[in-house]
């Protein structure tokens, strides 16, 4: 159906990957009529890339992001829990504890949870389709411009919309602001010799083992911080010193031989100057929701939550200045 003819939607979404999928989803549970446009295909960045640790306790972290990452954690259980009851599939927790290594040489133990983001994807993918939520793959949002009424109109490659508001959530795409921080990633197998339950972590590398799926038995090594803009091709290099470094965490990984890589493969995390989101209003119907970093799994559920909220004109549970997209305003 041509889009001039379909019902307006009250609130496009720009951006089908974990934030802009999370929204949607939240958004569409009060009530709201959503529309989510993806220029390629759902959940096919970073939000596939990431090795999905719920990182809120992660001591290299900005201190501005520990209030929204506790409060997303909060979250986490029922998040989780409606996706299950609207796709059937469940999101395991793969681990539950993580070793931080720390600079002095010291390790803390934390208690942290990961999960598997493919999982994660395909439950909350599954759990949108399940819904009203009108999600447009192959749709790519060029411009918006707003007309003397206050009217925006979404110009798209597949036809004109005019949505009641618009909420950016591209990732690295979303604002001049954000770049696309690289990093590349590889899984291995593991060996018999390390029976992996629970991540090690230090400020230059992470072992993410999975315990549950079709991925159980290996581990994510990550990740490297790349100012490469929009490339993601891998390099054998760049696979290598994180092996290196990952074996000075665990020294079995280091043989190629008895913890073979399974496959590799390079994510765009959408970053910002200060290392913390874009969360906040544009102009009167325009949103942003984007910057995530490190964190977009672990704050999704937050995220959705907060910019909801604001949609709706209600208080946010935390204070939500520090990521302001006014931040980064100049004269």
């Amino acid at each position: 159906m041509d889009a001039k003819l379909r019902p307006k939607p009250e609130i496009m979404i720009a951006g089908a990957g974990i934030i802009g999928l999370s929204l949607a989803l939240e958004l569409q549970t009060r009530g709201f009529q959503v529309t989510v446009l993806e220029r390629n295909t759902a959940l096919q960045h970073a939000s596939t890339a990431a090795a999905g640790m719920l990182a809120a306790k992660d001591p290299h972290n900005p201190p501005a992001l520990l209030p929204f990452s506790h409060f997303s954690l909060s979250l986490y259980p029922a998040f989780l829990q409606r996706i299950e009851s609207l796709s059937g599939l469940s999101v395991p927790f793969q681990t539950d504890t993580t070793i931080q290594y720390m600079p002095d040489g010291s390790t803390q133990q934390l208690a942290e949870h990961s999960v598997d983001p493919r999982q994660l994807a395909a439950a909350l993918l599954a759990a949108v389709r399940a819904t009203s939520i009108d999600l447009r793959e192959h749709t790519e949002l060029r411009f918006v411009t707003e007309d003397n009424q206050a009217q925006l109109h979404a110009e798209t490659n597949n036809g004109t919309f005019t949505p009641d508001k618009i909420i950016h959530t591209q990732g690295a795409w979303a604002h001049p602001q954000v770049r696309p921080a690289k990093g590349q990633m590889l899984r291995v197998q593991l060996p018999a010799t390390l029976p992996l339950c629970e991540v090690h972590r230090s400020e230059h590398i992470y072992v993410v083992p999975r315990t549950q799926g079709p991925q159980a038995g290996t581990a994510l090594i990550g990740a490297t911080v790349e100012d490469a803009g929009f490339d993601t091709v891998v390099h054998p290099v760049g696979l290598a010193h994180l092996r290196t470094l990952a074996a000075e965490l665990l020294p079995q990984l280091a043989d190629e031989t008895t913890a073979p890589q399974v496959e590799a493969w390079a994510g765009l995390r959408p970053a910002t100057a200060d290392s913390l989101p874009l969360l906040g209003s544009l102009s009167p119907g325009q949103f942003i929701a984007t910057g995530h970093f490190r964190n977009g799994i672990l704050l999704a559920p937050a995220t959705a939550t907060i910019m909801a909220d604001l949609i709706e004109g209600k208080s946010s549970a935390i204070d939500v200045a520090p990521f302001s997209p006014a931040r980064f305003d100049t004269a």
